[in-house]
């Protein structure tokens, strides 16, 4: 018999509101998936909205793939601008934060190797203008 679990992204529970993020929609399906090797999520960010918060991670590489709308990245010190389907590899150490365009944005990141909680250090009011 073949070994696989098949889920609807949209179908796994949202995250956000445990934040107190409304204009945020996240779908993490790392646990739902049965992943042992990788992490995938759902990101969906409404107009304008710029995540609260950077992040980096002490082991897991990220690519994030825009899906619809348009977006920036924040990486370090540099800001990227997003079309639907770019990519983008993300090093494990790299500071990043994300906003949604005037349409808002629809993300899926992808992330190696599993790594459970307690990777992805956060740092509060990290992309300020």
């Amino acid at each position: 018999m073949a070994d696989y679990t098949h889920l609807n992204l949209k179908e796994v529970e949202d995250q956000a509101p445990k934040f107190r993020l409304s204009d945020l929609e996240f779908r993490s399906a790392k646990v739902p998936l049965e992943l042992q090797n990788a992490g995938i999520s759902y990101l969906r960010l409404a107009p304008n909205f710029r995540v609260p918060f950077g992040h980096h991670h002490k082991t897991q590489e990220e690519i994030y793939v825009l899906v619809s709308g348009s977006a920036r990245l924040k990486l370090d010190d540099e800001i990227i601008e997003l079309k639907p389907f770019d990519a983008v590899r993300i090093a494990k150490e790299t500071m990043r934060g994300y906003e949604g365009g005037p349409e808002g944005a629809e993300i899926i990141a992808i992330g190696a190797p599993h790594t459970g909680s307690g990777d992805g250090p956060t740092t509060q009011d990290w992309w300020t203008d």
